[in-house]
């Protein structure tokens, strides 16, 4: 019985956590109930965890690609976007860009903020994800190149928005 209380307990926190609070309008309201006044909320939370997911990635700029690594000594984009998401959030990510592709909350690219996933098709594979990126706001992510390391790109280059798939939101954290 215990458990059952703390789960329904867990469950209702979680909800709240999540829930976009509207003020009350009705005339049934009286005086003396508290209510919050409506509130714009900004699309991440937790601006925070965002700036800690940037700094650690740029920490990244000009680490040397290699396929398969995921380290400082030599890394590929979703190496590198694994270690960052679970050194900031202890979140380990999937390893390849297909699977944290899926593994995201799909959201539009116009609904990006810093934080988020990009997921781009680079090459002729039957149109399946093969790169990610982290974006970090004005059109900006940092990422993997095969042919320069880690470094910054954006969006509207004509490269990537050529190949641009989607973007994600890692779930647990926004």
């Amino acid at each position: 019985m215990k458990k059952l209380v703390t789960i329904v307990v867990i469950a209702f926190i979680l909800s709240a956590c999540s829930s976009k609070r509207n003020s009350v309008t009705d005339s049934r309201v009286h005086d003396y109930e508290l209510y919050e006044p409506k509130v714009e909320h900004k699309k991440h939370h937790n601006t925070d965890v965002a700036k800690r997911l940037e700094k650690e990635a740029r920490e990244w700029l000009g680490t040397k690609y290699k396929y398969g690594g995921e380290s400082r000594k030599g890394t590929d984009c979703s190496g590198m976007v694994m270690v960052v998401f679970e050194t900031v959030t202890g979140i380990k990510l999937p390893r390849d860009s297909h699977s944290q592709q899926q593994y995201c909350k799909q959201i539009d690219k116009k609904d990006l903020a810093p934080g988020d996933l990009v997921f781009f098709i680079t090459s002729n594979n039957g149109g399946r994800v093969n790169h990610v990126g982290l974006y970090i706001g004005n059109g900006d992510f940092i990422h993997s190149s095969t042919s320069k390391g880690v470094i910054i790109s954006n969006l509207n280059q004509d490269y990537y928005k050529r190949h641009f798939h989607s973007a994600g939101r890692v779930p647990g954290i926004f």
